[in-house]
Order: C-alpha cells, then sequence, then structure tokens
C-alpha cells in the first residue's frame, strides 16, 4: 500500500510530490500518468518557455486575474504566492527572470530546465513515476482509497487528484458524489472572417473590445414553442494589445474576453459580434470632432497616404477603405457622412464572430470540482477524507499570464502540507 498516491504527472502533480516527499522522507508516493510522458503540458507553455509564474505579489490583486477562484484563492496565496514559487525554483538551480508585462520565466527560455527540475527531484526523493497508468477506477476502502488501473489495483492511504481537466476523472468523482460544474473552452482566440482584417495579420494595437449582449432561444420541446431573452449583466469589455491573425483576432484583450466570458460566449455558441476602439483614448463623437479639425488643416492631402492616428498603416487603410473613402479623396473633400463613417471605424468597429480557436497548445477549461466541496485551508475533498485536489481538476482558472500555474503551485503545495500533518 502507497501512502500517498498522486494520479496525474502534470505541474500540480509532481510539485505536490516533491513537497509531500521533502517533508516527509519516509513516504511511500507515486505519480500515475496516464500517457507515455510527463510534464506535456508544461512541454508547451509559454511557447516552450514556461511561463512559470506572474509577478504579482499581492494577493489580493493576484486573485483578480482568476475569472473563478478569486474568492476561494485569497487565503492559499497568502499561504503560498509567487514569490515562494520562484524561491523554489532559485533554490534548486533554476533562476528565474521577470519580464517587462510581468510573466516569470526561467533564464534558459527553455521548457525544459523546467521538466529537469521536477523529474530530477522526484526521482532524487525516491518518488515512483508510473507512466501508462490510466485510472479507470476510484474506490474508498477501509484503510484509504483504491485505485483500479488497466490491469491492476493499488490501495493508497491518501490521494491527491491533479488531472486537469480530465472528463473520465471528472465522472470518477460524480460516481462518489461530488458535484462537476461542466466544463468549457477558457483561453481562445475569436474567428473573424472581415475584409477589414484579411491578409494584415500580425499587426499588433492598443485597444478595446467589447462583447455586445444577443438574444438567447430557448426551446420548449412540449410545446414547441420559441422563447428568447436578452442575457443581462453580460457586458465584457477590456483592453490591451489585440493581435490580428489569419483566422480573426487575438492577444491580452481578446483572450482576457474569453475567459471571464468563458459561460456566456458557450451560451452564444461562440457566435456574436464585438466591436472594437481601436483608438480607446477617443470616443466616437470626440474621434468626429478631431477629424473635423484634420479636415480644415489637412484639406490638401489625401486621407488614406495621410494616417492620423498611431494605427498601424495598414491597418488604417483598412478602416479608411471601411468608409467608403477612396485612395484619391482628399481630407477637404469628403463629405460629412464619410467622416462619420471613419470616426465610427476607428472607435467602434463591428465584427462578427463565428467561432474559436485554442490560443497556442494551452487549452484551459472553465469548470472542474465545484469550489464549494472544497476545503481551501487543505485544498481536501469535504465529502472525502483524505481525498485532496490540486491543479485545473477543481473550478478554477485564469487568464494567460503565468496565473494558471501558480493556482497549481499553491495547491499543491498546501495540499502537501495538510497531507503530512
Amino acid at each position: 500500500m502507497f501512502d500517498l498516491i498522486i494520479v496525474g504527472g502534470g505541474a500540480a502533480g509532481f510539485y505536490a510530490a516533491i513537497q509531500v516527499a521533502e517533508l516527509a522522507p519516509d513516504l511511500d508516493i507515486a505519480i500515475f500518468e496516464r500517457g507515455k510522458t510527463v510534464l506535456s503540458k508544461v512541454k508547451v507553455s509559454g511557447g516552450g518557455r514556461c511561463n512559470v509564474t506572474h509577478g504579482e505579489f499581492v494577493p489580493k490583486d493576484l486573485t483578480a486575474n482568476y475569472p473563478r477562484g478569486e474568492k476561494e484563492l485569497l487565503g492559499p496565496f497568502h499561504k503560498y504566492a509567487p514569490m515562494d514559487v520562484m524561491a523554489f525554483f532559485e533554490e534548486r538551480g533554476v533562476p528565474l527572470k521577470i519580464e517587462n508585462d510581468g510573466r516569470v520565466f526561467p533564464k534558459s527560455d527553455s521548457s525544459q530546465t523546467i521538466i529537469d527540475c521536477f523529474v530530477g527531484e522526484a526521482n532524487r526523493s525516491g518518488v515512483k513515476i508510473l507512466k501508462n497508468s490510466s485510472v479507470k477506477d476510484i474506490n474508498k476502502i477501509s484503510e484509504g482509497w483504491q485505485i483500479t488501473t488497466m490491469n491492476k489495483h493499488h490501495q493508497c492511504k491518501k490521494l491527491l487528484l491533479a488531472t486537469g481537466s480530465n472528463p473520465k476523472i471528472w465522472k470518477l468523482l460524480d460516481n462518489i458524489g461530488h458535484h462537476i460544474v461542466p466544463p468549457v473552452p477558457s483561453l481562445f482566440t475569436f474567428n473573424i472572417k472581415d475584409k477589414r482584417i484579411k491578409d494584415i495579420q500580425g499587426l499588433s494595437t492598443y485597444a478595446s473590445v467589447e462583447v455586445l449582449p444577443k438574444k438567447i432561444f430557448h426551446t420548449d420541446k412540449k410545446s414547441l414553442n420559441l422563447k428568447s431573452k436578452v442575457v443581462e449583466n453580460t457586458f465584457l469589455y477590456a483592453e490591451g494589445p489585440v493581435l490580428i491573425t489569419h483566422w480573426g483576432l487575438s492577444g491580452p484583450a481578446i483572450l482576457k474576453l474569453s475567459a471571464w466570458g468563458a459561460n456566456i460566449l458557450h451560451d452564444y455558441d461562440y457566435s456574436f459580434r464585438i466591436k472594437v476602439n481601436w483608438l480607446p483614448e477617443y470616443s466616437t463623437k470626440s474621434m468626429e470632432a478631431y477629424l473635423k479639425e484634420l479636415k480644415g488643416i489637412e484639406a490638401k492631402k489625401t486621407v488614406m497616404r495621410t494616417n492620423v492616428t498611431e494605427l498601424p498603416k495598414r491597418l488604417w487603410k483598412r478602416l479608411v477603405e471601411a468608409a467608403t473613402i477612396t485612395p484619391e479623396e482628399r481630407w477637404g473633400d469628403i463629405t460629412r457622412g464619410q467622416l462619420e463613417l471613419l470616426a465610427g471605424q476607428l472607435t467602434a468597429s463591428s465584427f462578427k464572430v463565428e467561432g474559436k480557436s485554442t490560443f497556442k497548445e494551452e487549452f484551459v477549461t472553465a469548470g472542474g470540482v465545484d469550489l464549494k466541496e472544497i476545503n481551501f485551508k487543505t485544498f481536501e475533498s469535504k465529502l472525502h477524507p483524505n481525498l485532496y485536489f490540486a491543479g485545473e481538476i477543481i473550478n478554477v482558472d485564469a487568464i494567460t499570464g503565468g496565473f494558471n500555474f501558480q493556482n497549481a503551485w499553491t495547491g499543491a503545495y498546501i495540499a502537501a502540507q495538510a497531507i503530512v500533518s
């Protein structure tokens, strides 16, 4: 019988195993990983550089980056925060750096550095790593837990689940009474086909983006009456860099919207409209006033070639075209209607979103074990003693920037403390 089985050979699983092994070297610990390799998500995170955490050291401010889990993580972040994570890696010979946007990476700029650290520490501590060990069943026994894999039963006194967004494990937890909040995608980009952004991929500019509310239709199958309602309180707004891509729009502002609006946009079936203000320091009215002044000052210059904003030139030209202004038209020649159209394109461009794309390889979901069923002082199940959780298996997710990993590290650390106490 193992003292502790950790299901999930990812970030949270390894972090917890190392913490427990250091606190209690005599315990028999095993990590069960369903795949052929461990730490696969760590490998691809941060574009292969591994964004281990974020340089936000105030717990209250740190929690503001979690659409789900903001309230619950405040106490845990007072116990274990980004500074503690950074110390963990530095002490083990992995120097880190904080970049200008606050993201923390290994100085090597390679996720392999983090993987080597984890695997090395686990091996040194005597943690058993069992690959190709997909868990088929979880059952309570008198001494603790029984874990069933493809061809064997394993017993343990304590069990920690760190399986991320694994529907099979969620199903097993549902079987033993845990409520699972239905998972929906988070951290995704918006698919948009629009001539204003076609073939100008790679351009990035600071903008504000707003998701416009829409009607959701509900069908009563018994009476076949079609009912509709406008979803209330769905105001989703973000500012930040917006990146034009082959498939639509991405960048920090879009990713924030996808995280905070994960459930709403799922209800919309990823078909909705957004409004983009490419120059958020202006309103449409103030932009109209500004353009009217320019009409007099730059009367002899062509509008297309006179970019009077800080927008990339190619985007400026597309928005001028969308305002029905030809390449030859001068400022002095454009009509009041064209001027108003241009002000609208610059400050209130409407785009139709039809679908989503995963942000790089970093697939994140909202959903998981209901937070009401977890003791956040220990990350232990309130329903079953000696059952613990860490990472994305619970209904916590964050915006991009190292915050999802921080949830994994914090949960793993606090669970490890409770396991050996």
